[in-house]
């Protein structure tokens, strides 16, 4: 479609796959990470590759040390402003996953300049700069390309205490799981994309997907936070395998007990589901034990893609309503226990 064009422009038709839908299969990328080579580590590496966790850290001195981190992808939506806000919001999640607080962002565009006209690109940036507004920090840079597809994202830095690092990787046997939003951002979108989304599913999409996750700078504070991570394109299950890989400990999901979005199990029984969440199970199904009693549609709800989703938190279970009072107060009105980490071989068992 050309700015000339009378029909209505659909950004998500120039995309093959919208938000953290786009991300490479976990098995596809693991064997990719295997033809890496490795490289000496500097002390001052904090947190690196190890664990596919969700940013860099790298130690400044003894009171700070740097996050970094970067996050960019097709549109999720049409709405050029609401796919800059997606996207940013998205990007910043990182810095709050590893218990920081974001100080800059640079911006990622690729556009496919002589399709999109300059006022589309123009609301896309806008929608970024918006977030970041709300983060508090500038876009203070960037690069831009053209491309064939609509790609928008941030590379965002922020700062955190070398000791309240809040790794994917340090759950303990005992830790109760916090999760901070609904799921169900990818059936939303899939929805969306066959004409099948209400304005009430809409705005609970753009809703989910534009909240910060600022809970997590204050939650490095409190002692009995061990673990935390964002759940995004790998789905509840892959982001729980990558916890319980990291502790070599067993993570068990209580299926009653984990929030989906308004209108998204009815949706999944109507086939609205992602073709990333299909990807996903098989990636890393070898990983995970399901009870007899979940359905086809609960694995796909359980796999889901979520773009800018929420925090997953492993914390003592003395600390479950001081963690729960926080992500109240930052406006997280449905975070709930989903579920527990237990002795036993890594991996994740959904009970029913």
């Amino acid at each position: 479609m050309t700015a000339a064009s009378d029909k209505p422009l659909r950004l998500t038709s120039f995309s093959h796959g919208g938000g953290c839908g786009c991300k490479i299969a976990p098995g596809v990328l693991a064997e990719i990470l295997k033809q890496t080579s490795g490289f000496p580590v500097p002390p001052q590496l904090m947190v690196g590759i190890e664990t596919a966790d969700d940013a860099a850290v790298y130690k400044l001195n003894d009171e700070q040390a740097l996050i970094a981190t970067t996050d960019f992808f097709m549109p999720i939506v049409d709405d050029p402003t609401d796919f800059g806000r997606i996207a940013a919001t998205n990007a910043i999640s990182d810095v709050y996953a590893m218990g920081g607080t974001p100080i800059m962002a640079l911006a990622l565009v690729g556009m496919p300049i002589d399709k999109l006209p300059i006022e589309t690109i123009g609301k896309i940036l806008a929608g970024g700069e918006s977030i970041c507004a709300e983060a508090g920090i500038p876009i203070a840079g960037g690069h831009t390309i053209d491309s064939v597809e609509p790609i928008y994202g941030l590379v965002v830095l922020g700062l955190v205490h070398p000791s309240r690092i809040k790794r994917n990787a340090d759950a303990r046997v005992g830790d109760q799981l916090i999760l901070g939003k609904p799921l169900g951002v990818g059936i939303l979108s899939a929805a969306l994309k066959k004409n099948a989304l209400d304005a009430d599913g809409y705005k609970a999409m753009i809703d989910s997907t534009t909240k910060l996750n600022t809970p997590g700078k204050d939650l490095s504070h409190i002692e009995g936070v061990h673990a935390i991570t964002d759940v995004t394109g790998f789905g509840l299950l892959g982001h729980a395998r990558e916890m319980a890989r990291g502790a070599n400990c067993r993570v068990s999901i209580d299926m009653t007990a984990v929030p989906f979005l308004p209108q998204v199990e009815h949706l999944a029984a109507q086939g609205f589901i992602t073709g990333a969440s299909a990807r996903n199970w098989a990636g890393y199904q070898q990983d995970i034990t399901l009870d007899p009693t979940i359905t086809a549609d609960q694995q796909a709800l359980l796999c889901d893609p979520q773009t800018s989703g929420g925090l997953l938190v492993a914390c003592d279970a003395a600390s479950v309503e001081k963690i729960l009072a926080c992500f109240h107060a930052h406006g997280f009105d449905h975070a709930a226990v989903i579920g527990e980490v237990q002795h036993g071989a890594a991996g994740v068992s959904v009970v029913n």
